[in-house]
Parts: C-alpha cells; sequence; structure tokens
C-alpha cells in the first residue's frame, strides 16, 4: 500500500489497538454527529464504525441558529485510550472553552458524557501502571497535570509542571501532545513549524524515565514526501499484535485537506526511528490480522431508502455527517422514502448558514458527486443544490423568482485580505452568481467534479439536459483555510433568503472516486 493511506480529510489522529483490531479517531470540528471513530486490521484500510456524541451542547451556534455558526470550532484533536475495559476520548471545543470526556465499555457506545475542569489544548491522557491519571496538553510549554481518579478535573496537590519547552525559531511551537509508557520510559509525540531549516510542520519526541525527571528528545520526522514543503507531522504510534511500532500522522494536502500516512518506527537505544533516516517511505506493508475482511467504504453513494428502528429513529450511513447540529423536525428520509427532504427554517444568506446541510468528505486525486433535486416545493428566495462546502463555497442550486425557476452557479472567491483564516464568524456573503439558466422544470440532476491532484483544487459544477452534462459558471478554484480549518466537502442544502416554509428533495445521490 502506498502513503498517503487515504487521500482524505482525517486530521490529528490517534490510534490504539485493542487485542487485533486497530481504532482510530479523528477531528471532526463542527460536524456532527463527531468524534469519529475508525477501524482497520492492518493500519492501512480503514471504515467508519461509530461517532462518539451526536451533538455537544446544543448551543445556538452549533445549531446554526441566527448568523453565527462554530466552523473551524467544535471538537479538535482528541485522545484516544483504553484502560482496564473501557475506552475514553477527550478534547476540548473551540467554541465552548471546555474539556469534554466520554467513555463507554463498548467502541461502538454509547458513550457517557462528562466535564474535566480546565481546558487542555491538543491533549493526550495517561493511565499509569499505578493508576494515576495525567493529562498532557500546551502550545510552546508543554504542561503534564495530575487528574483526579474520577476524571473530574486536577488533583489536589497532584503532579502539575511544564515538562518541554519549545526554544526553537518557529512560526507554530510544540503541541498535539501523545503521551505513552513504553518498557518503562515515557514518551511524548508532537508537532511544531519550524521558521528556519525545512520551514515546514516536524515530527518531535521526547522521552524521560520518570514524570518528574528531564524530558529529552528531538525531531524524528522532517520530511514532505517532496509534496510542496507539506510536513507529515502529528498523530499517535500503535504497535502490533507482533510487537512492530507504527506511527499514525498526517500531511497538509491542500484543499481535499490534512490527510493521514503511516510510517514504520523501530526502536535503538530506547529511542524511536521514524522511516528510513526520519523520512516518510512510499510503500508501507502491514500484516493483517483478519486478511480476507471486507472494509465498508470511506465514501458511498445513497438512494435514501431507510427503515426506522423500533423507536422510529432512523440512522443514516456512517459517512454522512451534517454541517453543524442538525435540527431534527427540519429534515426526513421517511417522509417519502428514497428521498432526502429538508425544510427551511430559518432565513440565510449564504450556503455556509444554512442548516441540516448533509455532507461527504471529497476524495482525491478527483472525486465527482451527483444528486437529482426535485424543487416542486421551494418558495421565491430558495435555493437547493449540491455544494462544495468550505469557506470559499461554491454551488450549483435550483432557485424560485416570481413563480420561474431557474439554474444558479454561485462561489465565494478568495480575499486575499482575509489570509489563511478567511471570516469565519458573521460571514454573511452571498457570493457571486458566474451563470444563470432559465428552467421548464422543477426537478433536475446536477453534478460537482472536484480535482486535487497536485493542488490544483478545483471544481466544476453541471446539470444533465437531453442526456448530456453542461458546464453552469466558472471553474472554481478551492482553499484549505482555518475559517473552516477543514478539508472541502460535499454537500446537499437548502437556504432561503426571503421567507421559510420551503422544502426541497434529493433523491440517487451517486459518488465516485476518479
Amino acid at each position: 500500500m502506498k502513503n498517503p493511506i487515504i487521500w482524505s480529510d482525517f486530521p490529528d489522529p490517534d490510534v490504539i489497538r485493542v487485542e487485533d483490531t486497530y481504532y482510530m479517531i479523528s477531528t471532526t470540528m463542527h460536524f456532527m454527529p463527531g468524534g469519529v471513530i475508525m477501524r482497520s486490521y492492518d493500519l492501512v484500510h480503514w471504515e467508519i464504525v461509530s461517532y462518539v456524541f451526536d451533538k455537544l451542547d446544543s448551543t445556538p451556534e452549533q445549531k446554526l441558529e441566527g448568523k453565527h455558526g462554530i466552523y473551524g470550532k467544535g471538537m479538535w484533536a482528541a485522545s484516544l485510550r483504553y484502560h482496564k475495559g473501557m475506552y475514553y476520548v477527550v478534547f476540548v471545543a473551540n467554541d465552548t472553552g471546555k474539556t469534554y470526556l466520554y467513555q463507554s465499555e463498548d467502541i461502538m457506545g454509547p458513550w457517557r458524557k462528562q466535564n474535566i475542569e480546565g481546558f487542555y489544548h491538543d491533549c493526550s491522557i495517561l493511565f499509569d501502571d499505578d493508576d494515576r491519571v495525567y493529562i498532557v496538553y500546551g502550545n510552546t510549554q508543554i504542561h503534564l497535570t495530575e487528574l483526579k481518579s474520577d476524571l473530574t478535573g486536577p488533583k489536589p496537590g497532584g503532579l502539575n509542571r511544564i515538562i518541554i519547552t519549545d526554544n526553537n525559531d518557529v512560526d507554530l511551537g510544540y503541541e498535539g501532545s501523545h503521551l505513552y509508557k513504553i518498557n518503562g520510559k515515557y514518551y511524548i509525540f508532537m508537532i511544531h513549524w519550524l521558521s528556519t531549516g525545512s520551514k515546514r510542520r516536524t515530527e518531535s519526541c521526547y522521552v524521560s524515565d520518570s514524570l518528574e525527571g528531564e524530558f529529552i528528545g528531538k525531531d524524528v520526522v522532517d520530511d514532505d514526501m517532496n509534496y510542496h514543503n507539506s510536513g507529515v507531522a502529528q498523530g499517535g504510534i500503535v504497535d502490533t499484535p507482533d510487537g512492530e511500532w507504527y506511527a499514525m500522522l498526517f500531511q497538509d494536502h491542500g484543499a481535499v485537506g490534512r490527510i493521514p500516512v503511516l510510517i514504520p518506527v523501530h526502536w535503538e537505544d530506547d529511542f524511536p526511528v521514524f522511516g528510513e533516516n526520519g523520512k516518510v517511505p512510499i510503500e508501507v506493508d502491514v500484516r493483517s490480522s483478519r486478511p480476507n475482511y471486507e472494509y465498508e467504504p470511506l465514501m458511498s453513494s445513497d438512494d435514501f431508502h431507510y427503515i426506522p428502528d423500533k423507536e422510529g429513529r432512523v440512522s443514516l450511513k456512517k459517512v454522512w455527517q451534517w454541517n453543524h447540529e442538525p435540527i431534527h423536525q427540519l429534515w426526513s428520509v421517511t417522509e417519502r422514502p428514497g428521498a432526502y427532504r429538508i425544510y427551511s427554517g430559518k432565513l440565510s444568506s449564504n450556503v455556509q448558514l444554512a442548516q441540516n446541510t448533509l455532507t461527504q468528505r471529497m476524495f482525491g486525486p478527483e472525486c465527482e458527486a451527483m444528486v437529482t433535486v426535485d424543487g416542486s416545493a421551494l418558495r421565491d428566495g430558495d435555493f437547493a443544490g449540491i455544494c462544495a462546502l468550505q469557506g470559499c463555497y461554491g454551488w450549483i442550486a435550483l432557485t424560485k423568482e416570481n413563480g420561474a425557476y431557474y439554474l444558479v452557479m454561485r462561489a465565494k472567491e478568495l480575499d486575499p485580505a482575509d489570509g489563511i483564516w478567511g471570516n469565519p464568524e458573521g460571514d454573511q456573503n452571498p457570493g457571486v452568481e458566474f451563470g444563470r439558466v432559465p428552467l421548464d422544470t422543477n426537478r433536475i440532476r446536477l453534478k460537482l467534479r472536484a480535482n486535487f491532484v497536485d493542488n490544483i483544487d478545483e471544481v466544476n459544477f453541471y446539470y444533465e439536459k437531453d442526456g448530456e452534462w453542461l458546464k453552469l459558471g466558472i471553474t472554481h478554484k478551492l482553499y484549505f483555510r482555518l475559517d473552516h480549518f477543514v478539508g472541502c466537502r460535499v454537500g446537499l442544502f437548502l437556504f432561503s433568503t426571503n421567507e421559510t416554509g420551503g422544502m426541497a428533495e434529493f433523491e440517487d445521490f451517486a459518488y465516485n472516486i476518479i
């Protein structure tokens, strides 16, 4: 198998092994359900098996009520651990300023939620051999804090110290901490971003004989795999049942997002050596514990035929996430089987503020998504279609104006003045209309196609007419910026600009990686 192992946005990975099974968690930011849990038997092929939470605190921003959301905030860089029959997930949410702890005896859930007093950026927890529990966290200065046995907050009189300070010339100090105890020694893995030398992300490791002692270390990975000086860094390490070791890190890959990279690790004088002289091998070969296992794909088409459970609840395919916490009374896949139905419940100036936008990750090198939109119940000023969801969004949609139907392509272009941070809060920009055609129908099939080869990062939009695909509007440039802080997504959306109460239906969603 070749690196990167997944050409899609699964950043900040943390990986554990329980018997013959590997589990990985990845940052999901503002998307709900959140805290994606993936499973593998060879560290190369992965499938989504569960989510840690359906919602966090249901704040107005998390529900996209009004003009503000939590894009680029929400759940960041979780720690996944297994200790004495219990799974633990710990992370902070950057919109609420809280630290969350979820526990479950089953990786599939249900997960029990509590808070840990304090805010622990990019944290990792460690259960020591004596059952004392520690959390490591921070940026530039890395802190180690002992927690109470019930994990509700810092232990009074417990260990609390700064263990590492980044004194290098850096654009980003040490962060993304992962703490382990291996063969009696304590190892912490972190990233930083040097402003000298290679001027890219690098991965570091420090080691100590005790948590009270001095941590000594160095960079262990400084490599971009010949890809735009995008350093491979941040993540965790894990051993196989055969005693081999691997690191799961990520690499910035333009608009498609931050994608996982697998690196073999061996040990010399009780210190980890990554890859070959700190370089990432292109070819990776890991023995599978279940060679004949068939994995569910990380993307999927959908005919929207779902059967409710005994309580009347419906679980969508695990590849789907909403852009924020959904408003459940405003969507359905059972009112008309075979259709994802969205109702409009608020006015929005652009697609970023639309509630119940249903998304999947985009994949490289190229991908395309198609869907049939029924706009017969749209109201004037409604837009319903398929989008490339990011700060510099683009979309194609049905709209209704003065009782007549049109097809519109609209996009928000990059404003260099926004820089890499974009405009994450209160962005009311409606975008620019780059294409419009009148329609004699309220039902049409739409398509987007995205190209992520060598950071081309472009998307085109099409509609079907007489069996042919016709392009509408411009070729739109995509960007990875920190306003959303995630890779671009495919989204099915409805939003209203004049009045609420409209409805749209989406049928026969087809998704292909090219």
